[in-house]
């Protein structure tokens, strides 16, 4: 059985970064634990380092400040990198969150977790469910993933 294969949206890994509880932190560690595949490309990284360097993040969460770039290098060496070689233009509100649609194509994901409205209002696209952190973490527990 191959193992799952998901994208995960920079608000779910900068949540999980925030705190230890709750749905994107869950996902993380099961992540980690080796219950799924978590696809990356450059643009998800540098987005991940551009909104955890804004000042106002750094200033309210400790966490952000010290341990961000220590987060990311776990992410990239723990992550399947892969190269997307088509662009898409599904996600018209917020041009960036294409980029999550063409790593999940890319690295033929199941699912796209993600907390943005633009991306959960896809719902599906290219046989690629976008899922909040919440129904995603359910899908684990139930073993329907």
């Amino acid at each position: 059985m191959t193992m799952m294969r998901v994208v995960l949206d920079a608000n779910v890994y900068i949540s999980a970064l925030i705190s230890s509880q709750g749905h994107p932190a869950t996902i993380i560690n099961r992540w980690l634990a080796g219950e799924c595949e978590v696809l990356l490309s450059q643009p998800i990284v540098d987005e991940i380092l551009r909104v955890t360097a804004y000042e106002r993040l750094q200033r309210k969460y400790q966490k952000i400040r010290e341990n961000r770039l220590e987060f990311v290098e776990l992410i990239a060496e723990q992550g399947i990198w892969v190269e997307p070689a088509e662009t898409v233009a599904v996600v018209t509100a917020d041009e960036s969150d294409n980029r999550y649609l063409e790593c999940a194509v890319a690295g033929r994901a199941r699912y796209v977790v993600t907390g943005d409205e633009h991306l959960l209002h896809v719902g599906e696209y290219q046989g690629i469910t976008v899922l909040s952190p919440t129904a995603f973490v359910t899908l684990l527990e139930t073993g329907n993933a």
